[in-house]
């Protein structure tokens, strides 16, 4: 607990101090913005100042300070206009739109929205007024924070997926353990029920009552073996996968509610196909289960079998309560449930032995509320 502990706080000071790092250099993107923009208002109204100089020179005045300073800026975009608002001239600005007179007043209409325009004044009653923008620079600036932020969000995603990722690699060896532990505590009593099933054999009882006894036996000899094999690479094997849907399919008709219609369609032909027959069992038994719960024990169920050139197909089909669209992906999360009891485990290990293990795919074809569910698996074929 003390270990849970301390890895929380630690990712929880990370988390935070990124975040103080990232507003940091916000505020000083922003100051900085916020200083270059007053610099850049001084440069212009020593600008203005210049352009009234010259203005109100005459024969014996030196311009060439003046001068010097209008001709010295040569990034900030401006536009001088007299009192009417007449262009009388401009600067920094491109060649394409000081030719066209509707774009060079449209680009007026922007830069009056970046900056207070500042009033040079020439007399009492004479004024023009200059307007500027922002330079390339200052731009630039601009999306900076912008930049950074998506880099903060970028890092914050990162660090978020590392620690989720690391949460579900600890969840999946707790649950691989438990399974494993739980095959384990099974196996005792039911190597004992074995040898007390040979002790009933020499009994005089009805041999009816063995062959069920030892059909639930070996029912839980395959839930030992399916649950020792979570967590390790099972051994695959090259399998008629016709014969072995079809045995699972069998297996759980007999066993569930005689309102239940079921129908299995394949090919009368083997298809050869790499999977792990415990698994492949275990996938199906998932998969009829749950189709069977959402039709509360009442309905139509048929599993398909298709033949592709390069892939086989199985689709079962339901006539249940049928499955919202946003919720196709989200039935196969670990922990997701519509029912009032369960873990929401079935569909999740159905996916992982379907992806994971037999590198096939499983999905939702079509779901329609009231209607029923289909559902596909994939394999590849196997090569022979």
């Amino acid at each position: 607990m003390q270990f849970s502990d301390k890895r929380n706080l630690t990712r929880w000071v990370i988390i935070i101090s990124s975040f103080l790092i990232a507003s940091l250099i916000l505020w000083n993107t922003y100051i900085f913005f916020q200083i270059f923009k007053d610099e850049e208002r001084n440069k212009m109204e020593l600008w203005a100042t210049a352009q009234k100089s010259i203005m109100n020179a005459n024969e014996n005045t030196d311009i060439d300070l003046p001068l010097f300073i209008l001709s010295n800026n040569q990034s900030i975009p401006l536009i001088l206009t007299d009192k009417n608002g007449a262009i009388l001239n401009q600067a920094n600005i491109e060649e394409n739109i000081v030719k066209d007179s509707l774009k060079l007043k449209e680009f007026l209409l922007k830069i009056k929205n970046q900056n207070a325009p500042i009033r040079v004044q020439l007399s009492d009653k004479e004024y023009q007024l200059l307007y500027y923008g922002d330079s390339p620079m200052l731009n630039q600036l601009k999306y900076y924070p912008v930049a950074l932020l998506l880099v903060a969000f970028l890092f914050g995603g990162v660090v978020y997926n590392f620690y989720r990722a690391t949460k579900m690699a600890t969840q999946n060896k707790l649950w691989a353990g438990m399974a494993k532990e739980t095959a384990h505590q099974i196996g005792t009593p039911l190597s004992s029920l074995i040898g007390w099933l040979e002790l009933l054999k020499m009994e005089a009882i009805d041999p009816t009552t063995i062959e069920e006894i030892e059909k639930d036996i070996t029912r839980l000899q395959t839930i030992t073996d399916r649950f020792s094999k979570i967590g390790s690479e099972p051994l695959l094997e090259v399998k008629d996968i016709v014969d072995e849907t079809k045995r699972s399919f069998e297996y759980l008709q007999s066993r569930s509610s005689k309102q239940v219609k079921f129908d299995f369609k394949a090919p009368e032909k083997n298809i050869l196909v790499n999977i792990n027959p415990t698994l492949h069992s275990w996938t199906i038994e998932n998969l009829v289960k749950n189709a069977i719960d959402a039709m509360k024990g009442k309905g139509e169920l048929s599993i398909e079998i298709v033949e592709g050139e390069k892939l086989v197909y199985i689709t079962i089909i339901d006539t249940g309560s049928g499955i919202p669209k946003n919720k196709f992906k989200k039935i196969f999360e670990p922990g997701y449930t519509s029912k009032k009891r369960g873990w929401g485990l079935g569909l999740s290990l159905t996916k992982r032995i379907v992806n994971d293990y037999h590198k096939g795919k499983i999905r939702v074809v079509h779901s329609e509320i009231g209607k029923g569910t289909t559902m596909q698996m994939s394999f590849k074929k196997a090569t022979v």
